[in-house]
């Protein structure tokens, strides 16, 4: 019995220190980063300005955004140039800072290593991205539309602003490597196809990300678009609402119009962002920069919408959780 306990405690030691260099040294899984040049064409370039700052946003997340306004919408001036943190005080496992996408830093980037990065999670170094940047769904969308967002990004003004790596807790700091995944391109369809587009569109904006409850990091089955998700602010708790067609806790009553209008009605050049203070509502929705959207693109958005499963779950969309 003793031999055996021994062997099994020795076969645990050896299995556990097999797994963790799997983890640790064998992943992430990193395709080759392509020889991929991309033509810079005028009209690739303004639909990647498009995708960058009203649909992907990835300015929103790699700028610095005014936190007194609300929807905390971009600083003028500084897109591209990172510095969001993503950390401990909004629930996050670790760490995580956006870096500066401007040419400045990326300069020394191939067209290859930014799109392996967008579309897989893995970068130019080989290292693991934690998904707060969607990755998961930048790979499901055209290879075309990245390929615009790179012609894009490559035009921003360089600005000098190196950013502190990110790092994670453990155990996600092995966890991590497991996350990236091989891309599952799809091709666009045509706006015609209104349902189709939507689903595309919403896929490309990431919008489960944030109206997706989750446990332990998953999201919920049968729970997709139904809201509940909390976003911690200093003296604030924020839900992110209820997104699908249920009548009594979605968006079931609104029409087409209400859903456009609601979007609209966030652009800064018609309606400037208003003040918040504490214990006022806030929101992590980046109103000002979807508010830029296609009105056709929010109408098919709108539409395909109200094919998805109706959830009735009701949202408590601000608790305020500190007093001032």
């Amino acid at each position: 019995m003793k031999k055996f306990l021994l062997f099994l405690l020795l076969f645990l030691v050896v299995a556990g220190i097999a797994g963790f260099s799997y983890l640790k040294f064998a992943l992430p899984y990193a395709e080759p980063v392509s020889d991929l040049k991309i033509t810079a064409t005028p009209e690739r370039i303004e639909r990647g300005k498009y995708l960058t700052n009203h649909v992907m946003l990835c300015t929103d997340c790699h700028s610095t955004r005014n936190i007194d306004l609300y929807a905390a919408p971009v600083i003028p001036g500084t897109e591209g140039k990172g510095g969001e943190r993503f950390d401990h005080q909004f629930g996050f496992p670790g760490e995580y800072i956006s870096p500066n996408i401007t040419p400045k830093h990326l300069s020394s980037w191939t067209d290859g290593e930014i799109f392996r990065t967008l579309t897989t999670g893995v970068n130019k170094y080989g290292k693991a991205l934690f998904p707060v940047m969607p990755y998961l769904a930048y790979g499901k969308i055209d290879r075309e539309d990245i390929y615009d967002v790179i012609a894009y990004i490559r035009t921003l003004k360089p600005i000098d602003s190196e950013q502190p790596a990110s790092k994670s807790d453990f155990p996600m700091s092995l966890i991590i490597n497991t996350i990236p995944q091989k891309a599952s391109f799809t091709t666009k369809p045509a706006k015609t196809d209104t349902v189709a587009y939507g689903r595309y569109l919403i896929t490309a904006a990431a919008c489960t990300d944030c109206h997706t409850p989750q446990e332990k990091g998953k999201q919920i089955e049968g729970m997709t678009y139904a809201g509940g998700m909390k976003f911690q602010f200093p003296d604030v708790t924020i839900q992110s609402a209820n997104i699908t067609p249920d009548k009594t806790t979605g968006i079931g009553n609104w029409t087409e119009q209400q859903f456009v209008s609601k979007f609209k009605s966030y652009d800064p050049a018609t309606h400037p962002p208003r003040r918040v203070g504490a214990g006022e509502m806030k929101t992590p929705m980046p109103w000002t920069r979807f508010a830029g959207m296609d009105t056709t693109d929010l109408k098919a958005i709108y539409q395909y919408l109200r094919t998805v499963k109706a959830v009735n779950h009701p949202t408590e969309r601000m608790v305020v959780t500190k007093a001032e």
